[in-house]
């Protein structure tokens, strides 16, 4: 069995984000880029079914500038087997991503396609329900926990809800996202840094996908959030209580 896993590039975690002077976005020019973490863990998991004989490839897949390589790169290293990428300068947005991807799906026919919840720039959480609902697959969200039976051709999948856990039994093919808690991913390490210098990376651009991009959703500002206001000390339970009742307005 295959397992398709979907990584984007972003904007490393620890940077501190600016906006643009325009405030079309954010500021990505010299700005430190890596994997998305969600995509990280999805990664990791793919690789440990591999590991444990339930599957006989991984293949990584990324969509966007020339850029994303690197991103496929590091994912070659944490052991994918090979890369595939999508190019395009045009910005992504789930809907075509999940296009793209179920035209990739056609192609590649893989078992499973594990996906992060979420990507920490935009933060949609829309990309794994749109192209398990394209493709008419069984979706697992958000989930702790992954078991496959190869065999029986289903997949377990336990998730966090608010009420505790959940668990889903999915026929396969599959789309399953990851959250946190899902595993912890590990560090590629140098010696797989080289190999994946020589590992596979196809490049498909959306035109050869018959997937026209384009967007219904318009970017119409970017700000920052406000600016925290400094904190006061209160010298009685009295002031406080003015100020709760007064000011904040929550008593």
């Amino acid at each position: 069995m295959k397992i398709m896993v979907a990584i984007k590039r972003v904007v490393d975690y620890a940077v501190k984000i600016r906006v643009k002077s325009d405030k079309s976005g954010v500021e990505t020019l010299n700005v430190k880029m890596s994997m998305n973490p969600f995509c990280e863990i999805a990664l990791e998991e793919a690789l440990r079914i591999k590991q444990s004989g339930l599957a006989s490839e991984v293949v990584a897949v990324s969509m966007g500038p020339s850029q994303c390589v690197d991103t496929l790169r590091t994912g070659l290293a944490m052991g994918a087997d090979r890369g595939i990428h999508v190019e395009s300068t045009a910005a992504l947005y789930p809907l075509t991503v999940a296009k793209l991807l179920k035209a990739l799906v056609d192609v590649e026919k893989p078992g499973v396609i594990i996906l992060g919840k979420q990507a920490i720039d935009d933060d949609c959480n829309q990309t794994g329900q749109m192209v398990a609902g394209l493709l008419g697959w069984p979706q697992g969200t958000f989930a702790s926990k992954v078991l496959l039976d190869t065999e029986k051709q289903v997949a377990t999948v336990e998730r966090e809800v608010d009420d505790g856990l959940e668990t889903l039994c999915l026929d396969l093919p599959a789309v399953i996202t990851t959250d946190l808690r899902l595993n912890q991913p590990r560090y590629a390490t140098l010696p797989n840094i080289m190999k994946a210098k020589s590992k596979v990376i196809k490049k498909y651009t959306p035109q050869e996908l018959n997937v026209e991009v384009k967007s219904d959703i318009e970017i119409v500002e970017v700000t920052e959030p406000p600016k925290r206001k400094a904190g006061v000390i209160i010298s009685s339970v009295d002031e406080l209580i003015d100020k709760l009742r007064n000011e904040a307005h929550v008593i």
